[in-house]
């Protein structure tokens, strides 16, 4: 039998799904962008993204000058670290749900796999707040038993 959430857990659920899609959409974008870095540079092109650089936007890798910032390492740190805020809110979210451990892992997956994120995003919140309203309903009808009785 699944398990279900816990009953002081459940008013931590609306807060976790708004966690769980703002960090999988940022991720998901994030990890767009590093792809994109990464066929920028390992193609023929050889090509970096730089920020006030005298030659301009794109140039060759390993060769930005020094006052310019070079975008393309600061994009695979942003993802690094906004990978592991996902985590974050993908651990919180999966055990606030008690959900089995294969879904954590699944979701994992959805920072690291291109378009993943933004698909198991529009899943897992909609399978929480689904779960959600049913643990509502549940609460209101057992109430109401208390009540009568």
């Amino acid at each position: 039998m699944p398990l279900k959430p816990r009953p002081r857990d459940i008013p931590k659920i609306p807060g976790a799904v708004r966690f769980y899609k703002v960090c999988a959409y940022v991720t998901g974008v994030m990890l767009l962008l590093l792809c994109m870095e990464m066929i920028l540079k390992y193609t023929p092109l050889h090509t970096e993204l730089a920020l006030n650089d005298p030659r301009g936007f794109f140039v060759r890798a390993d060769t930005i000058r020094s006052p310019a910032l070079d975008l393309s390492l600061f994009i695979l740190i942003a993802h690094g670290w906004l990978y592991v805020l996902y985590l974050i809110a993908d651990f919180r979210l999966w055990s606030i749900m008690r959900w089995p451990f294969t879904r954590f892992v699944l979701i994992a997956l959805g920072g690291v796999i291109p378009f993943l994120s933004f698909f198991m995003e529009r899943h897992m919140a909609k399978l929480a707040l689904e779960q959600y309203e049913t643990l509502q309903a549940e609460r209101a009808v057992s109430r109401a038993g208390v009540a009568t009785a």
